[in-house]
């Protein structure tokens, strides 16, 4: 039932009370917001009245209240706009379109939720159970905690980016570590990581590196991911960053591999 306008108020002929600062507050938008809805042609905006003020209604306020809901959902404003002149039956689909974005972002946000919480707790992101017991095995073959923690981190961003080989990379390198003389390659790798550059050692190392490389994969490349990727190359940069025996390792290596 719509109630008497309050005693003093200006009435405009078709039911328009409030100001633009009222309107604003009852619905809970700032004017600056009701001005750029009008200048974007989603709110009409009222003509003066004899005492030369915009007034507004209750179906002002109303639509209004559209406007708002559907921008919090985060609908382009554009697209609030072409939505005022669909019919009703358009309009209900739309809604329900914009519900199934809704839905989606919120497991979107869900799922970032999760991962801001394993952050706080010193884990960046999951990781397969037969990859975390390989990770603490690697302790007790003596290899140091920075290698361990350097493979949690490195194994982390590579599940994250290419979850659909990273299995098959991860079990070709625990296959390589269950063979007593590969496992020692890798702990004088880690091993090196305080050598000086120019050590002799690092040149023999490098050497039976490449050499137990072609043994084991004869003609053929080892696993690795797509060639077109940046991330291998992103992942030997963090290695070879964190020394400079590291990364004259690498240099040898390769330069023997593509002998």
């Amino acid at each position: 039932m719509v109630q008497p306008c309050p005693r003093g108020k200006v009435k405009c002929d078709d039911g328009r009370v409030i100001t633009i600062g009222q309107l604003a507050r009852y619905v809970g938008v700032s004017i600056k917001t009701i001005r750029v809805y009008h200048n974007k042609g989603l709110l009409p905006e009222p003509d003066r009245d004899a005492s030369g003020y915009r007034r507004y209604g209750a179906n002002d306020a109303i639509e209004l209240i559209k406007i708002r809901t559907l921008a919090e959902a985060g609908v382009p404003l554009a697209r609030i706009r072409d939505l005022r002149s669909t019919t009703a039956e358009e309009f209900q689909q739309a809604l329900r379109e914009i519900d199934d974005e809704l839905t989606g972002r919120i497991r979107g946000l869900q799922a970032t939720q999760g991962r801001l919480r394993q952050l706080a707790t010193g884990h960046l992101a999951p990781l397969p159970a037969e990859v975390g017991a390989h990770l603490e095995h690697l302790a007790g073959w003596g290899f140091t905690p920075r290698w361990v923690d350097l493979q949690r981190d490195l194994w982390i961003l590579v599940f994250a980016t290419y979850p659909d080989h990273a299995l098959t990379l991860f079990q070709d390198q625990a296959v390589s570590l269950a063979d007593p003389a590969l496992r020692q390659l890798f702990l004088d790798y880690d091993h090196a990581h305080d050598l000086d550059a120019d050590d002799p050692r690092i040149d023999g190392l490098a050497h039976r590196i490449a050499e137990a490389t072609r043994a084991r994969y004869g003609p053929e490349d080892p696993p690795e991911l797509d060639a077109a990727s940046e991330i291998p190359a992103l992942i030997q940069g963090t290695v070879n960053a964190s020394s400079p025996a590291w990364q004259r390792l690498d240099i040898l290596i390769r330069a023997q591999l593509d002998a």
